[in-house]
């Protein structure tokens, strides 16, 4: 007589899921990196697991053309779903961690420890069309600053053929994730890598910039969960100058960003749930909110119009005394 599994029996892919689902929420697991609750964060881990494909259905159809039937998953097959779970609350990982793979816009990016997970919100808007307005057929150069992952870089290249693209980060290790990914899609001709803390100094000036930096606030920075804090502090936080507000980094971008862009450029920036204090910071700064999933409130535009007309001596004076970031 063979061993009684620990499982007893096959179950539904579905029940796997939803019990999957169940032990994540019991576990007090945040999300936040690629999904948002716990079934949809269940179901990316068991399919994953299981390698089957994420579009996979939980359940039966009766669709005549393509009929699919009940998926049982065996008890050996719970026993590996198991173990990832046991690893995802054990070590409070990000999924994209564990399976070293993330999706943004439907575009998958390959993503480890050394890079933040790719979650940017200034995807959808490239993606749907957001920035066309302010764009031509003049728009050949892009700067990604802030690239990690580089998965904005990569969906700036896939969205607008014509553009060639710089990416720019200061942590080294983030960009040899980068690299991965830009060999990944076939984009190295149109994508180039450059390490440093703020602009490259050559290659510019861009008709378009994109950045989603670190912007988290001090006080959010000492409440995030495990999941925030397995990621490179570098990428999140908004204080490496010194600062409280978040702001640090930002407040230079914005000092040296007109002099790297074409007179009709456009500087795209995603700020999250800091809305209130960049408005503190930059009070006069006259700036457009993009429509995102998240709402009108966490990526801006600016025009280099419009920082130039706030004029550089309204920003410059919150720079004084700041320290500049050092190599990780």
């Amino acid at each position: 007589m063979k061993p009684r599994s620990p499982h007893g029996h096959a179950i539904t892919l579905l029940d796997c899921v939803t019990q999957a689902a169940q032990q994540l929420t019991e576990a007090g697991v945040a999300f936040g990196h690629g999904t948002q609750n716990a079934f949809d964060e269940a179901a990316w881990l068991v399919l994953w697991q299981l390698e089957l494909p994420l579009d996979t259905p939980l359940e039966p159809t009766a669709e005549a053309d393509n009929p699919a039937p009940v998926r049982l998953v065996t008890p050996a097959e719970q026993a590996k779903v198991q173990a990832l779970l046991k690893t995802r609350i054990a070590t409070r990982k990000p999924a994209a961690y564990l399976t070293r793979e993330a999706w943004l816009q439907g575009v998958a990016f390959y993503v480890d420890e050394r890079a933040i997970v790719p979650r940017s919100l200034i995807a959808e808007v490239l993606v749907e069309g957001s920035l066309d307005y302010w764009l031509s057929e003049n728009t050949h150069k892009v700067l990604d600053l802030c690239t990690g992952n580089g998965s904005l870089a990569v969906m700036a290249a896939l969205v607008y053929p014509d553009v060639m693209v710089q990416a720019s980060d200061l942590s080294a290790v983030a960009l040899e994730v980068a690299e991965i990914n830009v060999e990944r899609h076939g984009l190295h001709q149109r994508i180039t890598l450059h390490q440093g803390d703020g602009f490259p100094e050559h290659g510019g000036p861009y008709d378009l910039i994109l950045c989603n930096p670190p912007y988290v606030n001090a006080a959010s920075m000492a409440a995030l969960p495990p999941e925030f804090l397995a990621e490179p502090p570098l990428a999140l936080d908004g204080n490496t100058a010194g600062g409280q507000d978040g702001m640090d980094f930002v407040r230079k971008l914005l000092h040296d960003a007109p002099a790297h862009m074409k007179e009709e450029a456009i500087l795209v920036l995603e700020i999250g749930h800091e809305r209130g204090h960049f408005e503190a910071a930059f009070p006069s700064l006259e700036v457009i909110w993009l429509a995102t999933s998240a709402g009108e409130d966490q990526v801006l535009l600016v025009t280099r119009e419009a920082l130039s007309a706030l004029g550089q001596a309204n920003i410059a004076p919150s720079l004084r005394g700041a320290k500049q970031r050092g190599n990780p």
